[in-house]
C-alpha cells in the first residue's frame, strides 16, 4: 500500500533550495534537506547570523526557519495558478538553547484546509534534543489577477 502525500506537486531540493536566492533564507544560510510524505526539513547554523548578543541562538532566527518551511510548504501544496499562502500567525516556543552547530527544523501539518493551514515545527539541536515548537497559520488567499 503506497502512503499518501500531503503535496500537490512534490518538490525537489534543488527547486526549494533556488527559491532561497537572494532572500533572507539564502542570508541565514537555510537549506533544505528532506521532503517527506508528510514533512519538509531544514538546517540552519548557529553562528554570527543567527545568534543574539549573549550567543544564543536568537528567538527570530527560529522563527524565522519555523516560518520558512511552513510557508513554502504550504506553498507546494496549493494550486499555484490560483492561490498563493502568506503566513498570518507563528507561535514560537523556546525549550533550550544553542550556542553552535547547526540545528534542524520540521515542519508537520496539523490542518490543510481550503483557506488556512496549521504547521507544527520542531527545531532540534545536533543531539536531536528539541530546541523550540512553532505554530504557524497560513492563510490561503487567491489570485486576483
Amino acid at each position: 500500500m503506497s502512503k499518501q502525500t500531503i503535496w500537490k506537486k512534490r518538490p525537489t531540493l534543488d527547486e526549494l533550495n533556488r527559491l532561497s536566492k537572494d532572500t533572507l533564507v539564502e542570508h541565514l544560510e537555510i537549506v533544505y534537506t528532506e521532503v517527506g510524505d508528510d514533512y519538509l526539513k531544514a538546517t540552519m547554523p548557529v553562528d554570527k547570523r543567527t545568534v543574539q548578543p549573549m550567543g544564543l541562538l536568537h528567538g527570530g532566527a527560529s522563527a524565522a526557519l519555523a516560518e520558512t518551511l511552513g510557508s513554502v510548504a504550504s506553498h507546494f501544496i496549493i494550486d499555484r495558478d490560483t492561490h498563493y499562502a502568506v503566513g498570518l500567525n507563528i507561535e514560537v516556543h523556546h525549550i533550550r538553547s544553542v550556542t553552535e552547530g547547526v540545528v534542524t527544523g520540521i515542519a508537520r501539518p496539523l490542518h490543510l484546509g481550503q483557506k488556512t493551514h496549521l504547521w507544527e515545527i520542531k527545531i532540534f539541536n545536533e543531539k536531536e534534543k528539541v530546541v523550540s515548537v512553532s505554530m504557524l497559520k497560513m492563510i490561503i488567499l487567491k489570485n486576483e489577477r
